[in-house]
């Protein structure tokens, strides 16, 4: 859910900023309803706005991916110190200066219980994660920083199977392995908890917020990269249908969302509802690079700037929003008042906007005088990234 340097002079792809802007409203819509409002405040969308880290998902699995294959494919090859570099300084500041407002400000996470520190510092908050705990919605940061420590190393050795004779099959067969692997676990975690006391309690901490259950879009994501750098003509020839791509995967979002609000909890929809995610968001991604597709041509207002401030966004949208609708319940607008609505967008934008311009830009500039891209800047100005 994150974005390159901010520089103004990257030529930005409109299609990939409104994509994350969607994500990052889907969310603050959800999070709306789930912990301020109580209530169906914004119909179906905010029901099904969960969905919107599964977007995330999908663009970090193509961004992130792409940088990586890209600069496999030069002859200086991949700088696994390089990217590391760039990928922590691109994460943590935003994310420690949060975690210290949980840590360190009790009114700011209120009644909820925070979880041991090391679990947050070391990204595994989300491995059996209890929920209704503080800052519960990093879960699916730590599933993307992992998922930044782990792709480049298998990348990388994959890169040195190709340099030994093999060709790029290895690599589709670990991502259907890893598609496959991860219905059977969410299966058998969903088959194990028919006997539990609190079921949904099970679902959320076994199989929402695991790793293992939630890599579908991720893989799809890396599977998209992987077809642009290893399989050009094939990449070019799917961006010729690029209005087809869009009308394909608004249909397979539209079933999955309609399989979810229907039977979110069941079996099949458990296992067989997040790759039908994946393919729908890859397929608004592929829509969103195709230069003859609505979704690329098309640029709605504001969606650079949410999508440049959508990591802050995301990580303070939730409490400011907590906060700032219990004065205003005292003073007679209720959560699901229009007034209590726009301000707490707007506050929520608001303070995502400060932590970008106060905390990630510094950052950023720093990253860009130390820590040169893996690729040429030409190269790494041609798309927005990661």
């Amino acid at each position: 859910m994150n974005r390159a340097d901010t520089t103004h002079a990257a030529r930005r792809i409109h299609g990939l900023d409104t994509l994350r802007a969607l994500a990052v409203t889907l969310v603050v819509l959800h999070h709306y309803t789930l912990f301020v409002s109580d209530a169906a405040t914004f119909g179906w969308v905010g029901e099904i706005g969960w969905a919107g880290v599964d977007l995330f998902f999908a663009l970090s699995g193509y961004l992130i991916g792409n940088q990586i294959f890209r600069a496999l494919g030069r002859p200086q090859g991949l700088s696994m110190p390089r990217f590391y570099a760039r990928r922590l300084l691109r994460t943590l500041p935003n994310f420690y200066v949060v975690l210290a407002l949980y840590a360190l400000w009790p009114a700011w996470r209120g009644s909820t219980p925070m979880l041991p520190l090391w679990q947050y510092l070391t990204f595994t908050q989300n491995i059996h994660l209890e929920p209704g705990t503080a800052f519960s919605h990093a879960w699916s940061l730590c599933i993307e920083e992992q998922f930044y420590m782990l792709l480049p190393a298998a990348a990388a050795f994959g890169a040195f199977l190709g340099r030994s004779g093999t060709s790029p099959r290895w690599a589709w067969a670990m991502l259907a392995l890893g598609w496959i692997a991860g219905m059977l676990v969410r299966a058998t975690i969903w088959h194990d908890g028919q006997g539990a006391a609190n079921w949904m309690h099970h679902y959320y901490k076994y199989v929402y917020y695991s790793s293992w259950c939630r890599c579908d879009e991720l893989l799809a994501g890396v599977a998209l990269a992987l077809l642009k750098n290893r399989h050009g003509g094939a990449w070019q020839r799917v961006l010729a249908h690029g209005n087809r791509l869009l009308a394909a995967g608004a249909a397979a979002i539209g079933a999955a969302f309609h399989w979810f609000a229907a039977d979110h909890y069941g079996l099949w929809t458990t296992v067989f509802g997040y790759p039908l995610l994946a393919l729908g968001f890859s397929l608004l991604i592929l829509a969103a690079l195709a230069p003859g597709s609505l979704l690329y041509r098309l640029r709605v207002p504001g969606a650079a700037s949410l999508a440049l401030w959508s990591y802050a966004i995301y990580l303070v949208h939730k409490q400011v929003s907590v906060m700032l609708a219990k004065p205003l319940a005292a003073a007679g607008y209720g959560p699901e008042h229009l007034l209590t609505i726009a301000l707490c967008m707007l506050a929520s934008v608001l303070a995502g906007w400060l932590l970008y311009r106060l905390v990630e830009t510094p950052f950023m500039r720093l990253r860009a005088r130390w820590v040169p891209d893996n690729a040429p800047v030409r190269e790494a100005r041609a798309e927005a990234e990661a």
